[in-house]
């Protein structure tokens, strides 16, 4: 199934009416911990968004973030349930990697929940490989985190 992608920032309005579903999902799979990990989804340092289309309507999103010179992080992936498993979040996945690659960086990491499996499959077979928790991660057990090289061997 193909999906109409368009490049914005975190102003979109349609980027933003899909923020509080995803906030209500991940409030669900991280349960006592979601204030700590909401702390770190905020949107001012978000200046690269893509949103997914289906039909002219929003139906899925994802974000990168600036790390340092070589390094961005996968942000606020999400995809309406009516449109999971259609490939929707691959596609998102593969314009931010594309557009990080324009912005001259090598390096996509991201940190994703032990209790959301489709999203850790997402990323498995899209070629990240898990890696030791990062930053404010370190010693969350419900974080796996992951990275992938977006240089070309």
């Amino acid at each position: 199934m193909s999906f109409d992608l368009q490049r914005t920032n975190a102003d979109d309005v349609h980027f933003k009416s899909l923020i509080p579903l995803l906030d209500q999902y991940l409030s669900i799979t991280d349960g006592d911990d979601h204030d700590f990990y909401n702390q770190f989804n905020q949107l001012e340092q978000i200046n690269h968004v893509v949103v997914a289309y289906k039909d002219q309507k929003a139906v899925g999103c994802g974000a990168i973030k600036k790390v340092d010179a070589q390094t961005v992080e996968i942000k606020r992936m999400f995809t309406l349930e009516t449109v999971r498993g259609k490939g929707v979040a691959t596609q998102i996945l593969k314009e931010l990697e594309k557009w990080a690659e324009e912005l001259g960086f090598d390096i996509c990491r991201l940190e994703t929940g032990i209790h959301q499996p489709e999203a850790i499959a997402l990323y498995k077979k899209n070629g990240y490989s898990v890696i030791p928790n990062y930053d404010q991660y370190v010693g969350m057990e419900l974080s796996i985190c992951f990275e992938k090289s977006l240089l070309k061997k």
